[in-house]
């Protein structure tokens, strides 16, 4: 078992205070202290809702549209898929859009795939919390929401977990993550010169139904230093079409059961080929 100790100020120092790309209507960061709560208070009552979250983005069908690209070759990965549930209300995917891929330099992983069903959408539950350093930095505008903002890193990386290494900002009054910049931990170098490398992403999340801060759009545009050279890489992931489905489980939203939707299967989004 391979347990490394992440220190979460070298991880500061390696990448530059988190420097990223401009984005429009963002604020500049604010260092200042919360008032009226502690951000002790501000983890606990953000990693509650997170854990709400994901129990709730469990009952959705949605689809996810994954596009990859290597500029300088003009290779490209492209993937679409339903999350939908079938008769017996168990989970699954439905690939509509599978193109063979045209990638030449880099192929795509089992950990990449992974990564992009379960990692780009970032989700930092309770039961998450202890295994991560978790460093308020601040707070920023993002458009019209307030947020705290803070840094995080597993403490160590145990076996072959996968991590999220980053920053995050929770929104002020919902107390949910609404965006993520950093990368998925650890980049993976094996003995035979095998390499595998991730690039660094920003999620944005927006809300659905009133309630739920739900991811809605992924952007990676990074260069991966490879041992035989290195390799622009740019994805987008879409996460479109949410829908609630009816089930037997119960979601609370601020410690209330929200009512059930009916089973409607012709809500489920019909699959199509994308546009060109």
């Amino acid at each position: 078992m391979l347990r490394v100790a992440v220190a979460l100020a070298a991880m500061v120092a390696s990448w530059g205070g988190f420097s990223r790309p401009a984005l429009a209507d963002e604020g500049s960061l604010d260092p200042a202290q919360p008032k009226g709560i502690t951000t002790e208070e501000i983890i606990k009552r953000f990693a509650t809702k997170e854990t709400e979250f994901q129990q709730a983005r469990d009952q959705y069908t949605y689809r996810q549209d994954v596009m990859v690209k290597t500029p300088e070759d003009d290779g490209e990965y492209h993937e679409i898929f339903d999350v939908l549930f079938d008769d017996q209300g168990k989970r699954l995917e439905n690939v509509v859009y599978a193109p063979q891929s045209s990638l030449v330099r880099i192929q795509m992983s089992p950990e990449d795939l992974d990564d992009i069903r379960h990692r780009l959408p970032f989700v930092l539950t309770a039961q998450e919390v202890p295994e991560y350093q978790i460093l308020y930095v601040g707070q920023q505008q993002e458009d019209e929401l307030h947020c705290y903002v803070f840094d995080i890193a597993p403490k160590e990386i145990v076996g072959k977990k996968r991590y999220f290494q980053g920053r995050i900002w929770v929104d002020d009054r919902d107390f949910q993550i609404v965006k993520t910049y950093g990368k998925t931990v650890p980049d993976i170098r094996k003995k035979k010169g095998q390499e595998n490398l991730f690039p660094k992403f920003t999620t944005w999340r927006e809300q659905i139904d009133g309630k739920y801060w739900f991811p809605t759009f992924t952007k990676a545009d990074d260069t991966l230093h490879f041992s035989g050279g290195d390799v622009q890489i740019r994805e987008i992931v879409k996460y479109s079409d949410y829908r609630r489905f009816g089930s037997n489980v119960k979601i609370t939203y601020d410690g209330q059961e929200l009512h059930k939707a009916p089973d409607d299967k012709s809500k489920q989004p019909a699959p199509d080929k994308p546009q060109k």
